[in-house]
C-alpha cells in the first residue's frame, strides 16, 4: 500500500495547489471517477473534472493554501484517506459573484479508492455551504 499512499499524496498536493488534471493524471486511472454530496460539485463524476474545477478555485483565490492534517491507509479495502483544511480569500474575478475579499477555512476529506497503485475513484467529504458562507457567496 506504500505506492498507493505515495500516489494519493502526490495527487493531493498537485490538486490542492490548483495544477489541474494535467499534473494529477499520472496518479490516477484515466477514467477515475469522482463523487461528493456537496452541492457545488455533486454533478461532477470524473476526477478530471474535479481537478480542473480546483484549478479554477485557486485562480479566484490567489492566496489559496492547504494544511494536510492526517493520512490513513486501509490496506484491506484498498483506500487512502486524506484530511486537510483549505484556506483562501476571494480576491480575483471569475467566481460565482464579484470578489468579496472574504476568506474561508474549510475542512474536507478525500477518500481515494486505489487500484494498481493509482486512484480509481475519489470521494470528497466537504461542507460547501459552510465554505461558501464564509466567502460571502450565500
Amino acid at each position: 500500500m506504500g505506492d498507493s499512499k505515495d500516489a494519493a499524496l502526490a495527487f493531493y498536493h498537485a490538486c490542492e495547489a490548483g495544477k489541474g488534471w494535467s499534473a494529477c493524471a499520472e496518479y490516477c486511472h484515466p477514467d477515475a471517477g469522482f463523487s461528493a454530496q456537496a452541492g457545488a460539485i455533486a454533478e461532477m463524476n470524473t476526477l478530471e473534472a474535479y481537478c480542473d474545477w480546483m484549478a479554477g478555485v485557486v485562480t479566484i483565490m490567489p492566496d489559496a493554501d492547504y494544511d494536510l492534517k492526517a493520512v490513513g491507509t486501509d490496506k484491506e479495502n484498498g483506500r487512502v484517506t486524506i484530511y486537510g483544511v483549505f484556506t483562501g480569500t476571494h480576491t480575483a474575478d471569475g467566481g460565482p459573484v464579484p470578489p468579496t475579499g472574504k476568506k474561508t477555512e474549510s475542512d474536507y476529506v478525500y477518500v481515494a479508492d486505489m487500484r494498481d497503485g493509482k486512484i480509481a475513484h475519489m470521494t470528497k467529504i466537504w461542507n460547501d455551504g459552510w465554505a461558501f458562507g464564509q466567502l460571502g457567496w450565500t
